[in-house]
């Protein structure tokens, strides 16, 4: 009879994707990830493969729960689009999903390091990022249906405006930035999107 694992294979997995986060794809070691999972070596590689496998998997584990995040905090069903937008983005920069700061976003962080040069990767993240953009689609198109925001607005490019402010704050996050500064950043692409149209007279 097969021996029983001895571990929850989920918790294994959240435990991996803190470690990745935190140090990154090539500065993690399989002897690192043995000892954040109490692994042996044959151990890890019998449960999960191979390293990079093991990543794929804690890539999915955060992008599920950032992508959940995201959904439910652009959600703009009964608030101004405008306060929805700022104060999902101040959150993304000052509420990190673990309460430790400076760490980014793994998803942002894995493109960053890894770039094009792994396919499964460069999928995981791109999907991760189409997330945003729809989400990002969906609250602005809200805002114009309702009239907060003007009837000519170009949605996708307000998406992608939005997106790379983003994408600069989880960076500049990561770098340790001053908030004052990246709270500058965040009023200004807002401001971006234009002005609130006028009440009918």
């Amino acid at each position: 009879m097969a021996r029983p694992r001895q571990f929850d294979e989920k918790n294994a997995v959240t435990s991996a994707t803190e470690l990745f986060w935190r140090r990154g794809y090539h500065a993690t070691s399989v002897r690192d990830l043995g000892d954040a999972l109490k692994l042996t070596p044959s151990s890890l590689y019998r449960t999960f493969t191979d390293k990079h496998t093991l990543f794929l998997r804690a890539l999915d584990h955060y992008r599920a729960t950032e992508s959940t995040q995201a959904r439910q905090r652009l959600d703009a069903a009964d608030r101004p689009v405008r306060e929805v937008l700022r104060e999902w983005m101040l959150w993304l920069v000052t509420c990190p999903a673990d309460g430790e700061s400076g760490r980014g976003c793994f998803v942002v962080n894995t493109a960053t390091e890894l770039g094009t040069t792994d396919e499964k990767v460069r999928q995981r993240t791109e999907a991760a990022f189409e997330v945003t953009r729809q989400a990002l689609r969906s609250t602005l198109a809200e805002g114009r249906g309702r009239g907060e925001l003007s009837a000519d607005l170009d949605i996708d490019g307000a998406v992608e405006l939005l997106f790379t402010t983003v994408l600069g704050l989880r960076v500049r996050e990561r770098a340790g930035h001053d908030l004052e500064r990246l709270t500058t950043a965040i009023d200004l692409a807002i401001r971006a999107l234009g002005p609130a149209p006028a009440e009918p007279a």
